[in-house]
């Protein structure tokens, strides 16, 4: 009966063992975490290839002159020029030239819709009335100058003679050189004359 007992026990304590995982087993680590996908770059359409709804390539040869943000630069230009003949013009300039090429055109385009008869030529010939008008205007100016000094001279000569007549007999042979120091030093004779007189603030026209 003991014996029975004691083989029992025996049998448990073997399962129970061979059951239930050792101390020195290892125990399993979690995998490690995927590391995270990378960045999608998103490619923004220029406005070129927007309006002309096609794909805009990573060398689109638009896309560096005309953003997404301003649509209407090659609205413009496109109104004008036609997309095909702003290709091959750029195409055929060097890169550091593009950028000139393109602000030109979208200012002439502008010009021929504003005046679709003259365009460009008419503000140049705009430009070039202008400069007629205020050459003809320093001409007239630079006349009334010259007017003006000979007015001042007269005026000088004038006051030499009436000076010279107000003398006494005596003292009038001294006074002989006046005119000539008066020609020679006009502008500071009418500096002491009237001291609030000063010529270059006279408008010399309206």
């Amino acid at each position: 009966m003991e014996s029975s007992d004691t083989t029992t026990i025996a049998t448990s304590f073997h399962h129970f063992s061979s059951s239930s995982p050792t101390s020195s087993s290892p125990i399993s680590s979690p995998p490690p975490p995927l590391p995270p996908p990378p960045a999608v770059a998103i490619h923004s359409p220029c406005a070129a290839c927007k309006i002309l709804r096609r794909r805009c390539a990573d060398k689109c040869v638009l896309a560096p002159y005309f953003p997404p943000t301003e649509p209407l630069k090659f609205t413009t230009a496109h109104r004008v020029f036609g997309a095909s003949n702003i290709i091959k013009l750029l195409q055929e300039l060097p890169e550091s030239q593009r950028a000139d090429a393109v602000s030109s055109m979208v200012y002439e385009a502008n010009a021929r819709i504003r005046d679709p008869t003259y365009g460009c030529a008419g503000a140049i010939f705009q430009l070039q009335k202008q400069v007629s008008e205020l050459q003809a205007q320093l001409a007239r100016a630079q006349a009334e100058l010259v007017n003006v000094q000979a007015q001042n001279k007269n005026l000088i000569a004038l006051i030499c003679m009436e000076m010279a007549q107000m003398q006494s007999p005596a003292a009038s042979s001294g006074l002989n050189a006046c005119p000539n120091y008066m020609f020679q030093n006009d502008a500071y004779f009418l500096d002491e004359i009237n001291p609030g007189y000063v010529l270059d603030e006279v408008p010399l026209w309206i």
